[in-house]
């Protein structure tokens, strides 16, 4: 019995089609290789941190207490605490040893030539000095030392700057916030996004803006080093 030509043309184009699709890889391994390039791509590295350890990181503290740990230090405890941690580099009494930062001092000196910039004639807040010793200090090994003891040491260090007088003074977190600082009026906040938000435009001018720029101050004005009379820096010759 002969086979009809019409079923043998259609089985040679079946074969020819099986063929193609075998050398090209199949349509199915084309299918997945499209998935691949389009997942993006993983490394499966590292995992999300748990409540906890996001905890130990989220130690930001505000002006308003916000942030504050659940502690106390008194000044008596932080004078100890200072002198095993701190004096090595600040000085006894926080005048700083060498060339590291001077804490306490500088009081009535910032419109002087020579400003010094301390803890008690500068800083607006307590919170800041809490939160800075906290993230970063002792020196080589921050966060080392239990809550009572950085309010402890946080005491210490107001009262050097006479911020606080009675050596028994207990700083806590239900009381830092009520901490007034003596250049706490020599801070605004930035209130930009109300203040300035008329003279803001989507698109920047680029022609015919404004009158000619008036140089009103220049950089000397405010360099750290002060000049005398014949405009050199001191110290120069």
């Amino acid at each position: 019995m002969s086979r009809s030509p019409k079923l043998i043309i259609a089985a040679a184009a079946l074969a020819t089609l099986v063929a193609s699709a075998a050398l090209a890889g199949g349509p199915s391994e084309k299918t997945e290789a499209k998935i691949e390039t389009k997942a993006p791509q993983r490394f499966n590295i590292g995992r999300a941190p748990s409540a906890e350890e996001i905890r130990g990181w989220d130690i930001d503290v505000r002006p308003d207490g916000q942030g504050l740990p659940v502690g106390k230090g008194s000044v008596a405890q932080g004078e100890k605490l200072f002198m095993d941690n701190c004096a090595s580099c600040h000085g006894e009494f926080g005048e700083g040893a060498g060339r590291w930062p001077v804490l306490a001092g500088g009081k009535g000196s910032l419109t002087a030539d020579n400003p010094v910039k301390t803890v008690g004639s500068y800083w607006p807040y307590a919170s800041t000095l809490f939160d800075y010793v906290r993230h970063a200090m002792p020196f080589g090994s921050p966060q080392s030392l239990k809550v009572d003891e950085y309010y402890a040491l946080v005491a210490y260090v107001l009262y050097l700057n006479d911020v606080v007088t009675d050596q028994n003074f207990e700083l806590s977190n239900s009381n830092l916030s009520t901490i007034k600082m003596p250049n706490e009026a020599g801070f605004i906040m930035d209130d930009r996004a109300t203040s300035e938000k008329a003279f803001w435009q989507k698109d920047p001018c680029m022609k015919n803006c404004i009158a000619p720029v008036k140089i009103t101050g220049r950089a000397t004005a405010v360099d750290v080093t002060p000049e005398d009379k014949d405009g050199k820096p001191r110290g120069v010759e």
